[in-house]
């Protein structure tokens, strides 16, 4: 059960619906509506293809069973209605949050907290997927023939037993084919506190339409001083690359060699909101809980709210309104 169609949680589930999978996709609006009449148009570097899918708006259009996973591919700011919705679906005589696992396959570092208050079984995913969906019923994976990586772990690390270790190296092996290449880890909040710091010129790009060195420079240098302060570890640095270099980025036929990350996508789509908030936010919120402060992140947030909120398009600020502004 794919929850949350977009980018990442369409290009997986197109993936695999493609190979045969059993696969349900969660979408809403037309997105919906299209996929229903047409199935998802799957591009790659290698493929464009409409595939079949099922899907549904909600738990209410399907029964659940024993077996099945729930993998939450939501935007991080939806992420706690998502799993508002789904925890108490029925599963025989228990609920979804006490019978089912949920794979929480989005950015930021917040969600997999979040998923405990709903459900007991939690297990962190990393995800590594170039991939942009702008139109309904379409999803566009920029890698091949690896599509995805996904560091995965339950949450929290300590509470891992022989029968999630089992779990994940199934869904490995079924993900596979598709190109989706999961890899079991043993904690994996210090791939995905790693994994932030990449995003934090999501912002930037999104603001000025392309990217700024200095900025994002600046935002990570801050946000690694605030880690230090934190706490928090990261996974080394050799490791990580080891495990990027299995995913070549191409070009997609028909569309430009560059495309924008998930904050890019959100403000091209007009959405009215976007995930800046667990991502450059995130690193404000880890200032703020050790009397610190991230004015460069901070700064990030506002004004990513503020374009998100006005409908303003990614490039409305240039690189030396975007310094002025943050005061660099």
């Amino acid at each position: 059960m794919i929850i949350g169609a977009g980018a990442i949680g369409g290009g997986i589930g197109a993936l695999l619906a493609r190979q045969g999978a059993a696969v349900v996709l969660v979408a809403r609006g037309e997105h919906l509506a299209r996929m229903r009449r047409t199935g998802m148009r799957l591009r790659t570097p290698e493929v464009d293809a409409t595939v079949p899918v099922t899907a549904v708006a909600g738990p209410e259009e399907i029964t659940l069973g024993e077996d099945d996973v729930l993998v939450l591919a939501t935007k991080t700011q939806q992420a706690e209605a998502a799993l508002a919705a789904w925890a108490d679906a029925p599963v025989g005589e228990r609920t979804a949050g006490q019978a089912l696992p949920i794979l929480t396959a989005l950015n930021g570092a917040a969600a997999e907290e979040r998923a405990l208050r709903w459900f007991a079984r939690v297990i962190g995913v990393c995800v590594w997927m170039p991939a942009v969906r702008l139109q309904p019923a379409e999803v566009i994976v920029r890698g091949a023939p690896v599509g995805g990586i996904f560091p995965a772990a339950r949450y929290p690390a300590a509470l891992t037993t022989d029968e999630d270790r089992s779990l994940i190296a199934g869904i490995a092996e079924d993900w596979a084919p598709a190109g989706l290449r999961v890899h079991p880890v043993e904690d994996v909040m210090p791939w995905k506190h790693r994994k932030l710091l990449g995003n934090l010129g999501n912002a930037v790009q999104a603001l000025l339409g392309t990217g700024d060195g200095d900025v994002v420079r600046a935002a990570r240098e801050e946000a690694a001083g605030i880690y230090e302060a934190a706490g928090i570890v990261l996974n080394p640095e050799a490791e990580e690359q080891a495990m990027r270099d299995l995913l070549q980025v191409r070009p997609v036929p028909g569309e430009p060699e560059e495309m924008g990350g998930s904050t890019w996508q959100s403000l091209a789509r007009g959405t009215g909101d976007s995930e800046v908030d667990y991502l450059s936010g995130e690193i404000a919120a880890l200032a703020h809980r050790n009397g610190r402060t991230a004015p460069v992140n901070a700064g990030l947030a506002r004004l990513t709210r503020r374009a998100a909120r006005t409908g303003a398009r990614p490039g409305a600020l240039s690189s030396a309104e975007l310094r002025a502004q943050l005061g660099l």
